[in-house]
């Protein structure tokens, strides 16, 4: 969109350039604008107004106003200050009239001398400052002003009631000299190739791109600016949708093994064995998976459901199912700690099932086998092998999957877990393993609004898991405001020492491990501006668990869970945790994903107003998985009234991660949440504001539906095919950046 072709002139050249060499340069390293399209897709934050013509002699206080009138007179005053003691401070105190009042203007220090050189008596101009009062008297203070050569009205009319644009400026490179830039470039507007088919665009009655980039950056009035960004969301929303639908239409040409479970098979032998009956929503999101897959193209499905709805029971019989099938499945997991979590399940949920080939495997039994990057060099190779043999029809693993060497024998379905951690092209890089593409699930548990999940993973179905399985407990959640009140911080030790006593255990979460390399003055790194705000760095949990083990927790089996272990020490950790050995866990959000450990019924975050809201849904949908109730403390020396604490009340008052989810992107914005899914797809979404839109996003999409259907290629749309190029390049370039 920011680079068609009439647009693509760079604003710095050898020979001849649009702007000034300096702004080119500052706006190209400091800003990313490097072509006269990129300008003008540069577009305000938000705009001034100057004001409507007021009279003086009704001048309302402490408001901003504009007015013409004529310099009746003008004088400089010097006077001592603090600044200038020396009685060498300046004043210019102007006075005008306009026949209904006089006012006066005052200037001080550098600011006096253009003023004094150009509102002479007699000299008329435009007016435009806050109304305030000085011994008495009206005044405005440095108002910006506009001479009035020749009395033309319609210069008085339109300087008065125009907008102000404000742009999104740099410290080296103002809003108005940004603004300025702009007015050079503006005429170029009108070369900019539409990318909205005709069609929609009168049948929407939304203006023409030219129309809409002069409106937006020289609106006369609010409704110049409401007409504008109506378009300009159209054309961020469409153009996305067509990236999104043309990915799904080409999926959908795809060539895919069709996998029908067995009747008798692998999977309704693990059904028969399961001691609980799956609720009604894993058996709906099942029959939509199962019919995805019975299909002879490959499925792209997004199954997203609530911390606990058992999404993994959900994949595993997906997996059994393609099993039964001839095919072989892959569990794609984020971590390592997730990976061999995910492996440890699956094997205990499965029994006799997952010892295919072994001694005492049951009939229909297959191989389940993990494979991550820190794996010994000979259990490495004996995964492998099994893979290629098709010996292993489960696979669980991390990146690791992804590499060259690693080959199935018919690998028919890819789950992919949280998948925020994903890119498309990892996704891809994985698909491109089997012989035809195989079947894909994503999964999440970071619960998305309807309209995110429309931006950002438009090319998947989506199945949403939001029923708990019976047997689920609640989770009450409360804010501990150590500052305020340390009481209720020792209180909270108190509660862990409860549920410890009554054969439970906790989890003590911290924002940081608190090692040497992890410590910004010992690595030489700089402290976030949050940190240098708080003046102190994050809890640990090395410190952390050093004075629980010595304090508040003495007695109790205290351990530490971290990124930076050893992957068989984090290994053997987890184990002693899930076995019960130990107590307490005091961890970093390794734990955030998929570490299932029924008997843990307490959690304290430390810091909680250093995680995110959706973050700190998922560190406590890991308590209250068994019977007994689960208790979350979110510890936090933030005032009362700050928006941390806002946002620490809303994760304590609800459980509806959809809730959580809105409220998050509403703090957050977007750019978090599109970046990391779509590889940068318009991650820098100008105007399009996914939660509020979302009625734009799903027309958008039904329209990008039906245009791609018709011309899968657009090869009668060129504008929308150039708008595309350059969305995907922005994309390609990100990726390759990132890589």
């Amino acid at each position: 969109m920011d680079l068609v072709p009439a647009l693509q002139e760079p604003l710095q050249q050898p020979l001849k350039s649009v702007l000034g060499p300096a702004t080119a340069k500052v706006m190209a390293e400091h800003l990313g604008l490097h072509t006269v399209g990129d300008l003008l897709h540069h577009y305000p934050r938000r705009y001034e107004e100057r004001g409507q013509l007021t009279h003086l002699a009704d001048l309302p206080m402490d408001e901003h106003v504009t007015v013409v009138a004529m310099v009746a007179d003008a004088r400089l005053h010097t006077f001592a200050s603090a600044k200038a003691p020396r009685g060498k401070g300046q004043r210019l105190e102007v006075t005008i009239t306009d026949g209904s009042g006089r006012l006066q203007l005052v200037f001080f220090g550098n600011g006096v001398h253009k003023p004094h050189k150009e509102l002479l008596p007699g000299t008329r101009a435009m007016f435009a400052g806050k109304v305030s009062v000085f011994n008495r008297r009206l005044q405005l203070a440095h108002p910006a002003y506009e001479l009035l050569r020749g009395d033309s009205e319609e210069t008085v009319e339109t300087w008065a009631g125009s907008l102000i644009p404000l742009y999104p400026a740099t410290a080296k490179l103002e809003s108005w000299k940004i603004g300025k830039a702009l007015q050079t470039v503006l005429p170029s507007a009108q070369d900019a190739v539409d990318p909205l088919p005709p069609a929609l665009r009168e049948g929407r009655g939304l203006v023409t791109l030219p129309e809409a980039l002069l409106k937006i950056h020289r609106p006369h009035t609010k409704a110049d600016v409401e007409d504008a960004r109506s378009r300009l969301k159209w054309d961020e929303a469409f153009v996305l949708q067509i990236a999104l639908a043309r990915r799904r239409h080409a999926d959908a040409q795809l060539p895919a093994v069709a996998r029908r479970p067995r009747e008798a098979g692998l999977l309704a032998a693990f059904d028969a064995r399961l001691p609980f009956t799956l609720t009604d929503g894993q058996q709906k999101v099942s029959r939509e998976i199962f019919d995805d897959l019975a299909t002879e193209h490959p499925m792209h499905r997004l199954l997203q459901g609530e911390v606990g709805s058992g999404k993994t029971m959900v994949a595993l019989r997906a997996m059994l199912a393609v099993v039964d099938a001839g095919g072989q499945a892959a569990m794609l997991a984020p971590t390592e700690v997730l990976a061999q979590q995910h492996h440890r399940s699956v094997v205990e949920m499965m029994g006799e099932l997952a010892e295919g080939g072994m001694l005492g495997g049951a009939e229909h039994a297959t191989k389940v086998v993990v494979l991550t990057g820190s794996m010994g060099t000979a259990a490495r190779r004996r995964a492998m092998l099994d893979l290629a043999t098709g010996e292993a029809g489960i696979v669980i693993g991390t990146h690791a999957l992804i590499e060259d060497k690693v080959q199935f024998h018919d690998l028919g379905l890819v789950v992919v877990d949280e998948q925020h951690r994903f890119g498309v092209e990892q996704r891809d890089a994985l698909r491109g393993k089997g012989k035809q593409p195989p079947h894909l699930l994503v999964m999440t548990a970071t619960p998305i609004p309807r309209t995110v999940a429309m931006t950002v993973f438009g090319d998947l179905e989506t199945s949403v898991l939001d029923q708990l399985p019976a047997g689920r407990s609640p989770i009450a959640s409360h804010v501990v405001p150590a500052a305020d009140k340390p009481h209720f911080l020792a209180r909270a030790w108190e509660r862990v020492r409860e549920e410890v006593a009554n054969g439970h255990q906790a989890y003590v979460v911290c924002p940081r491990i608190g090692d040497e390399e992890d410590d910004p003055k010992k690595t030489g790194r700089k402290a976030s501006p949050e940190d240098e705000a708080e003046k102190r760095p994050p809890l640990a949990v090395l410190d952390v668990a050093a004075q629980l083990a010595q304090g508040p927790l003495k007695g109790l089996g205290v351990e530490v869970l971290h990124g930076r272990m050893h992957p068989d020490d984090k290994d053997a950790v987890m184990r002693r945790f899930a076995a019960g050995e130990t107590d307490v866990l005091v961890a970093t959000t390794v734990i955030e994903v998929g570490v299932n450990v029924p008997n843990a019924t307490a959690m304290v975050i430390m810091d909680a107003d250093r995680f995110g809201v959706s973050q700190l849904h998922q560190l406590r949908g890991r308590v209250g998985r068994g019977s007994a109730p689960g208790l979350c403390l979110l510890v936090t020396e933030m005032p009362e009234e700050g928006a941390a604490r806002r946002r620490l009340n809303a994760v304590a008052s609800t459980l509806d991660g959809f809730e959580l989810s809105r409220i998050d992107l509403e703090q957050r914005r977007e750019g978090d949440v599109l970046g990391q899914a779509q590889s940068g797809a318009r991650s820098s979404l100008r105007v399009l504001a996914v939660i509020e839109d979302e009625e734009v996003i799903a027309e958008a999409r039904e329209e990008a539906a039906q245009v791609v259907a018709a011309d899968p290629e657009l090869t009668n749309l060129p504008g929308l095919r150039t708008a595309l190029d350059a969305l995907v390049d922005e994309e390609r370039e990100q990726y390759l950046e990132k890589g």
